[in-house]
C-alpha cells in the first residue's frame, strides 16, 4: 500500500477538514485506487506538511493558529502530537526541513515572517537559541530590518523585508507576504516574498537567519513557490502574473533571474493564480496550477536549465488546485474548494497532463506529501 498524509483547512479557515488525512493507494492496481482513508491526527488547519528526513516524524503548518506542531507516526495511517505547538507567525503557510534535519523554516503569509526553529534529536522543533551579538547590536544601534547584511532577529525570526518599489501616490503601502523557503546547496536558504516580489537569499547558522541578499522580481509578480533544477537553476512560480522566473547562481554565489516565461498563453492574469511548481523526476518538465481557470500547465526544461518553453494545458478535474505532486506517471491534484484529489496521467513519452482518470473525495485539501 503506497501512503499519503493531507494538509487540509479545517474550520478556522473556512475548510471541513478535521486534520491531517490520510490517503492510500492500493499497490499492484495502480493510481486509480487512491481513497480518503480517514483522520490521521487532529489538527486545526494543517495547511502544509513537511517530513523529517531520517525520523518518523511530520511537521505542521496550522495556519489559522499561527504555529508549527511535530506529529510521529504511530502505525500504519496515524499520527499523534510531539510536544506543544510552537508560535510562529501570523497566517503561516509553509515549511521547509534542513536535509541534516537539524532546522526547520517557517514562511508566514500575514506578518511576512520568516521563523526559524532548530530541531531536538527526538525531531522536536525548539526555538533557536538566542543570537546575544545581533540582539545585543539592536539594543545598541536599533533594528536594521530589510538592509543587505541585517543581523537575524533574536528570537528566531529573520530580519523583515521592505519594499524595493515606492508606493504610488494614493496607494495603500503594500504589506510583506513570506510564502515558502527552500534549502540550497551551500548552506543557504531562499525565501519567497509574494507581497514584495522579492526571493531572499539567507546565511543560516544554527541560531540566526543572516539576509545576504535578495533578486528583486518585477512588481505585481507575487513569488509564491520554488523548486530547484538538477542543473542548479531554481524556478520560482509566481501566483499573480502566472509566470515562472528562472534564476541562477553567479560566481560570486550572487542568485539573479535568467529567464522569464508565462506559464501558458491561456493564463488570464486577474483571473488566474498560479498555485503550486513541480517537477519530474529527471528535471525535464515542470507543471504548475492555475486556480480561477482550474488547469494545469507543462513547461519543458531546455538548455542547461535556464530556458522553459510552455506546451501543454489541460483541466486539473478540480476547483481550485492548491497542490500537486508527480505520483507513478501521474499528477496528484489538491482541489481546496471541491473538496477532492484528482489523478491525472501523464503522456508517457512527451510527460503533458492529460486525462483525468480517477477522483477522490477528500476534505478541503491544501496538500499531498508521501508517507516516508
Amino acid at each position: 500500500m503506497t501512503r499519503f498524509w493531507t494538509g487540509g483547512y479545517g474550520a478556522d479557515m473556512e475548510g471541513d477538514a478535521a486534520g491531517i488525512g490520510f490517503l492510500a493507494v492500493d499497490d499492484g492496481r495502480g493510481p486509480s485506487t487512491l481513497a480518503y482513508r480517514g483522520v490521521a491526527a487532529e489538527a486545526a488547519s494543517p495547511s502544509w506538511l513537511a517530513q523529517h528526513p531520517s525520523l518518523d516524524v511530520v511537521y505542521a503548518a496550522l495556519e489559522g493558529a499561527g504555529r508549527v506542531q511535530a506529529f510521529a507516526r504511530i502505525g500504519e495511517g496515524s499520527l499523534r502530537p510531539l510536544g506543544e505547538p510552537v508560535e510562529a507567525g501570523d497566517a503561516v503557510c509553509h515549511l521547509a526541513v534542513s536535509p541534516d534535519g537539524r532546522m526547520l523554516i517557517a514562511s508566514c503569509y500575514g506578518d511576512g515572517k520568516v521563523v526559524h526553529y532548530g530541531i531536538a534529536p527526538d525531531g522536536r522543533p525548539v526555538p533557536a537559541a538566542p543570537d546575544r551579538a545581533a540582539a545585543l547590536r539592536e539594543a545598541l544601534f536599533g533594528p536594521a530590518a530589510g538592509s543587505e547584511g541585517a543581523a537575524g532577529s533574536a528570537d528566531g525570526a529573520g530580519a523583515a523585508a521592505s519594499d524595493p518599489y515606492p508606493t504610488p501616490p494614493g496607494e495603500e503601502p503594500r504589506a510583506s507576504h513570506a510564502h515558502s523557503a527552500i534549502f540550497l546547496p551551500g548552506g543557504r536558504v531562499a525565501t519567497a516574498d509574494l507581497g514584495f516580489d522579492l526571493v531572499r537569499f539567507w546565511r543560516v547558522s544554527a541560531n540566526a537567519l543572516t539576509p545576504d541578499h535578495e533578486v528583486v522580481l518585477p512588481r505585481g509578480t507575487g513569488p509564491r513557490h520554488m523548486v530547484l533544477h538538477p542543473s542548479g537553476h531554481l524556478h520560482v512560480v509566481t501566483e499573480y502574473s502566472c509566470e515562472v522566473f528562472t534564476l541562477a547562481s553567479g560566481p560570486d554565489g550572487r542568485w539573479s533571474v535568467v529567464s522569464a516565461t508565462i506559464a501558458t498563453p491561456i493564463a488570464e492574469p486577474g483571473v488566474d493564480a498560479a498555485a503550486e511548481l513541480a517537477r519530474s523526476r529527471d528535471g525535464a518538465t515542470l507543471y504548475t496550477a492555475l486556480r480561477g481557470s482550474n488547469t494545469l500547465a507543462a513547461l519543458r526544461v531546455r538548455g542547461e536549465g535556464e530556458t522553459l518553453e510552455p506546451f501543454a494545458v489541460t483541466d486539473s478535474g478540480v476547483d481550485w488546485p492548491r497542490h500537486h505532486l508527480v505520483y507513478d506517471g501521474t499528477l496528484l491534484v489538491s482541489g481546496q474548494r471541491s473538496g477532492e484529489v484528482a489523478v491525472v496521467d501523464l503522456d508517457e513519452r512527451s510527460g503533458a497532463p492529460r486525462d483525468v482518470r480517477h477522483v477522490a473525495a477528500v476534505p478541503s485539501p491544501t496538500q499531498v506529501l508521501p508517507v516516508r
